[in-house]
């Protein structure tokens, strides 16, 4: 079983390669949620994301044989740079194995810090099973993502931070996917603080760790479905689900639209651009995904910002969405010279903004007669989105809301 020993030693190993990351007490979001809120910014890490921690401490304890024989591992994108920077201080050869779909900006970043990137398998376990197959075939040391104590105490060395820059906490919040992470906080707080509460937190469409936890087993889900990349994987470990039974409180989800809020109002409020897993901590918080009082101190983990810039367009549009800053529409008009420009003027009174219509009139599903129009609108709240149906269908249109 990992130890508060074993994360301490993994401290003194990382410390010249993972920085000491930020941990700052944010006013919009106590105000928000009523609780004493501080985010542990571990996007400003080296890499982007935690993972550094983990993998800087195993590849420091490989063996003179291990080094020489290079290194492979599989990851979605965090742990593979991580990896590859890790290996290439070391002076280790790493070959890393990521999804076929994962973020560009991953497999670049991964390539970019020297290690050699094969892609194979549509999620991180197919992709996993190919690397491992490379280590049998190599003769490559496996350096797992997250099932592995060594791994473990060095993500544990987070905790440490946390417990250092905060020892008044009351609970802290953290992302699990395969619970590597989770898993080295958890202890590093507990052995120090046993009365901190800690709450883990995974995405409604990679959700295995309760299961897991219910079931006394590692119990593998069929497939994974979420914007949060980072921890979409099919199952947690073997190892990290024994710490995460002795040393975690309770474990919620959330889903795709409390996580794209709670990145963009990230990105809003506090100026902090984190990836969907980074942003999953304080979805649970905003979202109420689990009991807390008013004024306790929680301790969010934003574990990472490594974040593809097609997809934030995307998760942003639906953050806006949830605020009711975002509103796209379909009416249907009649063919004739000063529709379009009657609905622009409705729409004007309304005080909205518009980002771009849409006017078609050889669609199959619109009358010979008649014209499809469809407006993507800037609003103010969700109050402001509903006056402006309400203005439309009172001029006698028929509004069919997109988003």
């Amino acid at each position: 079983m990992l130890s508060l020993s074993d994360i301490r030693e993994a401290r003194e190993r990382v410390a010249g390669v993972a920085r000491h990351t930020p941990l700052e007490r944010s006013r919009s979001f106590s105000e928000m949620s009523g609780a004493d809120l501080h985010l542990k910014l571990e996007n400003f890490q080296r890499t982007g994301a935690f993972k550094i921690r983990g993998a800087m401490n195993r590849i420091q304890t490989l063996s003179e044989a291990e080094r020489e024989a290079g290194v492979v591992t599989a990851s979605a994108g965090n742990h593979a740079q991580g990896v590859a920077l890790a290996a290439s201080r070391a002076g280790v050869d790493a070959t890393v194995v990521m999804p076929k779909f994962a973020p560009v900006s991953k497999v670049k970043a991964t390539r970019g810090y020297g290690a050699s990137v094969r892609l194979e398998g549509v999620d991180y376990d197919e992709a996993q099973a190919y690397a491992h197959q490379l280590e049998r075939e190599e003769g490559r040391t496996y350096v797992h993502a997250f099932d592995d104590p060594v791994v473990m105490a060095g993500q544990g060395t987070l905790g440490l931070e946390i417990v250092d820059d905060c020892p008044e906490l009351d609970t802290v919040v953290v992302p699990i996917g395969g619970g590597g992470l989770i898993s080295g906080v958890a202890v590093a707080i507990k052995e120090q603080l046993p009365d901190v509460r800690v709450v883990g937190v995974q995405a409604e469409g990679a959700a295995s760790a309760a299961q897991s936890l219910e079931a006394g087993e590692v119990t593998e889900i069929d497939s994974v479905d979420t914007i949060a990349d980072g921890i979409a994987t099919r199952s947690v470990g073997e190892r990290t689900l024994e710490v995460m039974a002795e040393y975690v409180d309770e474990v919620v989800t959330v889903d795709d639209r409390e996580i794209a809020l709670a990145l963009t109002l990230l990105l809003e409020r506090s100026k902090t651009l984190v990836e969907g897993a980074g942003a999953v901590a304080l979805a649970a918080v905003l979202s109420e995904a689990f009991e807390y009082e008013d004024d306790e101190t929680i301790v969010a983990a934003l574990c990472g910002g490594n974040i593809d810039l097609n997809r934030l367009g995307t998760v942003v549009r639906r953050g806006l969405v949830q605020m009711g800053r975002y509103l796209k529409i379909t009416i249907d008009l009649k063919d004739r010279p000063g529709e379009l420009e009657r609905v622009s003027s409705i729409v004007a009174r309304t005080g909205a903004n518009v980002y771009a219509v849409h006017h078609d009139r050889t669609s199959r599903d619109v009358a010979v007669n008649a014209a499809e129009l469809e407006l993507e609108l800037e609003t103010d709240d969700a109050e402001h989105a509903a006056d402006i149906v309400d203005a439309l269908e009172a001029e006698g249109y028929e509004v069919e809301i997109q988003s």
